[in-house]
């Protein structure tokens, strides 16, 4: 049948818009599946795929007998996935019972792919999840740090909920513990809404590295132990203990009171301060020894001169009044330091003048030492320039020169060690650093004389330990509140070195604000240095 010009026109048209449709369709179809792939694709992932960062395992942290002072263990998360919740009334309700702070977040982002509900659950957590049969609540299990050594909380710090560093060495070393985290895409099925946990590697990280100490564990404990029984003997508001290696500068332990739980860290800021290396204080008389060590040094006085210390406990030098805590007539200088007396030692500083800032300054006062701990200050000594008329007398006897405890021993070991000036580490592979003594043989040896002498029969007499070398200066402090020094308000310092042969160690004890009269550093730093002294060397095998 032949068709007419009309139905022809009329099947060409028709024949067209199939045409002009089915590019229109294959045109769209490009568009979707490959100008825009990326795009669709994205969103078919958001639906049914969930991202996931998982750091690695973090590395351990030892003490020097290789010992673990960290632990990593597994812990829970709970989370949901609030575009695909099978039950959104009951999660809500249930989050608004038990988990206000996952409720408070869904109704923020009620479109988020996933919201973790709570992380380190508790075991009681987790009983009442599962208790709670709700399947659009699952677990992931998350590494989380654990600590052995209580009180190396100051030292270690801790890590956050991502198990990454926020304070202590735990920060310092954070990039080295921690390694690379991988990101893994986790599928949902969208029949069943079940999550495969079979993840699928995103992106590769790598392990992290561990590091080894200097702190031995067990002189840790020895010496918390001996410094929590003086604080509450004498009901003091804090304290502190370093133990050191004066050779090398390795530090054995070092021993904050109070501190905190590692495990269980309450938010008490304060207590997190590894105050030794952090906080700076005027040290007393321990300073006169330094002081001593220029005289000597200067050749302003001799060990053997005598000292007119004027028989009384105050007297005025250059109109400065000057209280000492015993009148001593006329002694040789080396008793001075022996018996600690103020007037005497004034009087030698004078004849320094600003030489003694510059012995102090090589010491290491004023400057941080490079231990690379957070939050360690440069502490001060107060310039020559700066000087007002009194302030010599306070520079001998230890004030106007703050720097933390950790400055302390650093300064004090050049006693024990031939005059170097070694820097305190907390780093088993750290070198030490030795590059020439500050002070000679014959200066450091009268120095040593006395202040061995100062333990076996002068303020520090409470230090002696039978069949080993003691040299030790105790140090009393007035602190000052509201620009004012109080007389009822004291810090207590002892620095004491043990020697017998080849072993040798710097011990610092520090007590803060005792709540006891009549005492001094003499009956409560010297006998807690005794303690810890007498404990260390039976664990040390040196008796």
């Amino acid at each position: 049948m032949n068709m007419s010009l009309t139905q022809k026109i009329r099947l060409a048209t028709i024949f067209g818009i199939f045409i002009i449709l089915y590019f229109v369709v294959l045109i769209n179809l490009y568009v979707i599946q490959i100008f825009n792939h990326d795009f669709y694709a994205s969103i078919a992932d958001n639906q049914y795929k969930v991202k996931i960062t998982s750091y690695p395992i973090r590395a351990p942290i030892y003490d020097r007998n290789g010992k673990p002072l960290t632990l990593n263990k597994e812990s829970l998360a709970a989370f949901i996935t609030p575009k695909n919740l099978e039950n959104k009334i009951a999660i809500l309700n249930f989050l608004k019972k038990n988990f206000p702070a996952a409720y408070a977040r869904i109704k923020e982002k009620p479109d988020e792919n996933f919201i973790y509900v709570k992380r380190k659950l508790t075991e009681n957590e987790i009983k009442i999840i599962e208790e709670s049969n709700l399947k659009d609540i699952k677990f992931l299990k998350e590494p989380a740090r654990f600590y052995t050594c209580d009180s190396c909380g100051p030292i270690l710090g801790i890590t956050d909920i991502d198990n990454q560093g926020l304070f202590g060495l735990e920060l310092v070393f954070n990039k080295k513990l921690a390694g690379m985290p991988s990101t893994y895409l986790i599928d949902m099925d969208a029949r069943s809404g079940h999550f495969y946990f079979s993840k699928k590697l995103k992106e590769a990280g790598n392990e992290g590295s561990g590091i080894t100490l200097t702190i031995d564990n067990e002189l840790q404990f020895l010496a918390y132990e001996e410094l929590e029984e003086t604080i509450k003997n004498f009901e003091a508001k804090e304290g502190s203990v370093l133990i050191m290696n004066p050779e090398n500068g390795q530090i054995l332990a070092m021993v904050n009171y109070p501190d905190f739980d590692p495990n269980n860290f309450t938010g008490d800021i304060d207590k997190t301060k590894n105050k030794i290396v952090t906080d700076v204080h005027e040290f007393g008389s321990v300073i006169k020894a330094f002081m001593a060590l220029a005289a000597i040094d200067e050749k302003v006085v001799d060990v053997d001169e005598t000292i007119d210390c004027e028989n009384t406990k105050s007297t005025y030098i250059d109109r400065t009044l000057v209280n000492t805590w015993k009148a001593h007539g006329q002694i040789p200088f080396s008793d001075v330091i022996k018996q600690s007396n103020n007037i005497g030692v004034a009087k030698v500083a004078k004849k320094l003048g600003p030489k003694l800032y510059e012995h102090y300054t090589k010491l290491g006062f004023g400057k941080k030492t490079d231990l690379q701990f957070p939050a360690e200050p440069t502490g001060f000594v107060n310039p020559p320039n700066k000087w007002s008329r009194p302030s010599i007398i306070s520079l001998s006897f230890g004030y106007e020169i703050n720097g933390t405890i950790l400055q302390l021993a650093k300064a004090f070991s050049v006693f024990a060690n031939g005059g170097y000036l070694v820097e305190p580490t907390l780093i088993l592979e750290n070198e030490t650093k030795k590059i020439k003594p500050i002070y000679s043989q014959e200066t450091l040896e009268i120095l040593r004389n006395i202040l061995q002498e100062t333990v076996s029969d002068g303020t520090a007499h409470k230090a002696k330990l039978d069949g080993f070398n003691v040299l030790g200066k105790t140090g009393s402090a007035r602190l000052i509140v509201d620009g004012t020094y109080q007389p009822n308000k004291n810090i207590f310092t002892f620095a004491g070195i043990i020697e017998k042969n080849s072993y040798k160690r710097l011990i610092i004890t520090f007590i803060k604000e005792p709540n006891r009269k009549d005492v001094y550093a003499s009956s409560v730093t010297a006998p807690l240095f005794k303690n810890i002294a007498e404990k260390m060397i039976i664990y040390e095998k040196q008796i």
